[in-house]
């Protein structure tokens, strides 16, 4: 078993040898086994032998040549056998030539043109023995040179389908890989996207809080420091909180798959009083008013809702240059609406002047299935409105993304 792959790896690796070799040795089977066919014929007027190396050269030399031009090889082959058939025996090893050749057709080409050459082969090569056979017209051995080259169109056939079908395989083989590797890409940029704008809203609110009581603790150091005090103090618990939010946002990515790590829960509309209490301290009144009877919403909208609330905060803070803001909830049948609006002169500046936080919250509000619109308001300042789905679709939409969240 192990020569006989040897042998075939050998052959793959040099074809046209392989080819050579197997034209001399089906030459040389055909000369060794001349005598036992001679009866059928009365060569008395031939040397046999020399039939033999004439009709021979046609019969066996293309086959050197059958992987690179099969269908020429084959109306070779045929046409010597064929004249070997009128001068020589009608049947023996000769027809071993045609069979090697129409078995190549066969399995090479395509479906259509090999059937269509292999049998119009298979029968002039059948009527031909019948016609120069020696024996009765209606003995069974002049089906033999039919049957041999038909058995070689089957052959050909099988190999030419199972050769298409291992092919098929490995490029849906290839094609699922590809298709692999493309969702891996992909879930790894949204969960790239997703921890980006986890860390833009934790980092953003806290540093944003700091910043300002940091502010005003400078400002007042030195004429009132009980006032510089509890800034100070602020600080120090805004500093806490974003190391809080940090390290539960690090334990979820370094736990991986494990589910049994307990971790923090994941903030939502509960924690808006704390919310708005840290932006009071920090010199931002916000009024809220609610509409409709608050409820249990699906936890991606209960996440994607508190961090709208705190991103759009944090941006009137920054960049409004006012002390009030208004939030609105309006708890609907099957939809949560927000919305955040402030009379600052800030509006008149560029509507890209949180960096990435109107886009983060674009990206949050569409990754529920919900809307975002952000823009200058009526009456002067800035004003988003969001639109978070609470149907079944949103309770589905993003499980994957609310068990990663913190």
């Amino acid at each position: 078993m192990h020569l006989f792959h040897s042998c075939r790896t050998l052959a793959r690796l040099h074809p046209y040898r392989a080819d050579g070799l197997l034209a001399v040795v089906l030459y040389a089977v055909t000369v060794l086994a001349l005598p036992a066919g001679q009866h059928t014929r009365d060569w008395s007027y031939l040397n046999p032998l020399l039939v033999l190396a004439v009709a021979g050269v046609p019969v066996f030399a293309p086959l050197a040549w059958r992987r690179r031009y099969p269908v020429a090889v084959l109306g070779i082959v045929v046409a010597g056998t064929i004249g070997y058939m009128v001068i020589g025996p009608v049947r023996g090893p000769i027809l071993l030539g045609s069979a090697v050749a129409v078995y190549t057709v066969c399995s090479t080409v395509e479906r259509r043109l090999a059937l269509a050459v292999g049998w119009c082969s298979a029968l002039a090569l059948g009527i031909t023995s019948w016609d120069r056979s020696p024996d009765a017209w209606n003995k069974s051995v002049n089906a033999v040179a039919f049957a041999w080259v038909a058995l070689a169109v089957a052959v050909g056939e099988a190999v030419r389908s199972r050769r298409a079908f291992v092919a098929a395989i490995e490029e849906r083989a290839r094609r699922a890989e590809h298709t692999r590797e493309e969702e891996a890409r992909r879930r790894v940029a949204e969960e790239r996207m997703r921890i980006a704008r986890e860390l833009h809203d934790i980092v953003g609110h806290h540093i944003a809080l700091i910043n300002v009581q940091a502010g005003v603790a400078s400002h007042v150091l030195d004429s009132q420091p009980d006032l510089a005090r509890a800034a100070l103090a602020h600080v120090r618990e805004a500093g806490r909180s974003a190391l809080s939010e940090l390290n539960a946002t690090v334990s979820v990515l370094r736990q991986g798959d494990e589910t049994d790590t307990p971790v923090e829960p994941a903030p939502g509309l509960h924690q808006l009083p704390s919310l708005l209490e840290s932006f009071d301290r920090a010199g931002l009144q916000v009024s809220r008013l609610d509409e409709g009877e608050p409820r249990q919403v699906p936890a991606a909208v209960d996440l994607t809702a508190y961090r709208i609330v705190q991103e759009s905060l944090t941006n009137v803070r920054k960049h409004a240059g006012t002390s009030a803001a208004t939030l609105r909830l309006a708890y609907r049948r099957d939809a949560l609406s927000i919305e955040v609006e402030d009379h600052g002169p800030g509006a008149s500046k560029p509507l890209g002047r949180s960096g990435y936080g109107l886009i983060g919250m674009r990206e949050r509000a569409a990754s529920v299935g919900g809307s975002f619109r952000a823009g200058p308001g009526p009456d002067g300042g800035f004003r988003v409105r969001v639109e978070l789905p609470l149907g079944m679709a949103a309770q589905l939409s993003r499980t994957s993304t609310v068990n990663g969240s913190v």
